[in-house]
Order: C-alpha cells, then sequence, then structure tokens
C-alpha cells in the first residue's frame, strides 16, 4: 500500500470524477439548448450519446448521470414540458419503451424491480423542465445499502459505453423495442 492509500482521504473519499460534468452543469444557462434535442438531431452521434433506441416518436437513452447502473431515459421527439401536450400515439409509444427497456435491463442486468417516474416541472424535480423525459432506474433485493443510506453516494457497477453495447445487443435479440407498422396503430 502506498503512503497516498493510507491518508485518512484515501480511506474516507470514494471518487466519481465523471460527476465534475454535471456538477458543472448545474450553474450553467442552457441558452435555449436541450441535450435530448441534441440527441435527436445529431443521429451519428447515437453511440456516443448512449442512445439505445430511436422509435418514430421517442428516444431510449442511458442517463450520463445515473442514480443505479441502467437508469435510462425515455423522451419524446418533440420538445414538450407537459403530459398534455403530447399526443396519443407519443404516449402509447413511450409506454410501450418503458416496457421494453424493462425487459432488457432485467434480462441483460438481472434487474429485479424498477422505479419508473416523471418529474413535471422544476419544483418537482424536472433538471430539463422543458424536455419531458420518464426516468426507469433499475432495482435489486437490498440494493438500498449502507454507501447510499450512510454517505448519500451511488456505487454504478458497469461503465455506461460497456452497458449500452449489451443493451443494444440484447435488444436486438429480443427484437425491442417493436414499433408498430402504421405509427398511429398501437403497439
Amino acid at each position: 500500500m502506498t503512503d497516498e492509500q493510507r491518508s485518512p482521504e484515501w480511506q474516507t473519499n470514494l471518487w466519481a470524477p465523471w460527476r465534475m460534468e454535471y456538477i458543472e452543469s448545474l450553474g450553467e444557462p442552457d441558452n435555449g439548448k436541450c441535450f435530448l434535442c441534441d440527441i435527436r438531431d445529431h443521429p451519428a452521434k447515437d453511440e456516443e450519446n448512449f442512445l439505445i433506441w430511436r422509435g418514430r416518436r421517442s428516444l431510449t437513452i442511458l442517463n450520463r448521470f445515473p442514480y443505479a447502473g441502467g437508469h435510462s431515459l425515455i423522451a419524446p421527439l418533440e420538445h414538450v414540458g407537459e403530459l398534455g401536450d403530447l399526443d396519443d400515439a407519443t404516449v402509447l409509444e413511450m409506454m410501450g419503451a418503458v416496457r421494453d427497456i424493462q425487459q432488457v435491463l432485467a434480462q441483460e442486468i438481472h434487474a429485479q424491480g424498477f422505479n419508473v417516474g416523471i418529474n413535471v416541472g422544476r419544483c418537482a424535480g424536472a433538471g430539463l423542465p422543458g424536455h419531458l423525459h420518464i426516468h426507469v432506474v433499475p432495482r435489486w433485493n437490498g440494493d438500498t445499502n449502507f454507501v447510499t443510506v450512510f454517505g448519500d453516494i451511488r456505487v454504478i457497477p458497469d461503465a455506461l459505453a460497456r452497458l449500452r453495447e449489451r443493451l443494444c445487443r440484447a435488444s436486438e435479440a429480443l427484437g425491442l423495442p417493436k414499433p408498430p407498422a402504421d405509427p398511429d396503430a398501437p403497439r
């Protein structure tokens, strides 16, 4: 063990430098920029943006700042902030994507449960209130361990790029997502 590893700081801190990108972005003005619209508009960057699926009306991506491994976001292609602003076909496609990502996450990373939620409006916790999105957070029995409870820290066991690769392969093997032939037909 090195002298650095013996220091009290080394023993009491869990380093997560990837979080700095998120922390630094909190105070920045968005200048009308929307990361979901940016992902929508740049399909050549799908891998780099951790996009899993492009539907006719929605996107499914891995959250770059996850609460748990596999934390995914489903967003409409249209930049809207309210559920009431979405047409029925978009709502249906998004809920189908929730169903499909749960199936893939259960198979590929053995998630045993899920938290599914939508934060509507900044006061409700929406970090991007202008572009509605659904969070799908995988859960496991006993995953609220001492690190989360006492340290307010989350341990993410897999790199996003590797996880995206695994989920895309599993999606293909399962034939997911299953978009309708007619964009207005139910799934």
